[in-house]
C-alpha cells in the first residue's frame, strides 16, 4: 500500500507543479507521476527536507523541484516541436 500512496501523492505533486506554472505535464497522469518523484528527490537534495511531509515526500521542497522539472521540460519540447 506504501509504494501505491507514493504515485498518488508523486502524481498529485506533478500535477499541482503542472497547476502551478501554468503548463501541461508532459506524458498526462504517467508524466505527472513521474515529474512528482524525479522533483521530490531533485527538491529534497537541493533544498533538504523541511516543511509537512506527506507519503514519504516533503511537500515544499517537492512541489518546487517538480515545478523547476515542469519548467525545464516544457521549455525543451516546446523548442523541439519548433525545430520540426
Amino acid at each position: 500500500m506504501g509504494f501505491i500512496w507514493s504515485l498518488i501523492i508523486g502524481g498529485v505533486i506533478g500535477w499541482l507543479a503542472g497547476l502551478i506554472l501554468g503548463r501541461d505535464v508532459p506524458g498526462g497522469i504517467i508524466g505527472n507521476i513521474i515529474a512528482g518523484f524525479i522533483g521530490a528527490w531533485l527538491g529534497s537534495f537541493l533544498l533538504g527536507s523541511w516543511g509537512p511531509v506527506i507519503g514519504g515526500f516533503y511537500v515544499f521542497p517537492s512541489l518546487i523541484g517538480a515545478a523547476a522539472l515542469v519548467f525545464i521540460l516544457s521549455l525543451i519540447l516546446r523548442n523541439a516541436k519548433h525545430s520540426h
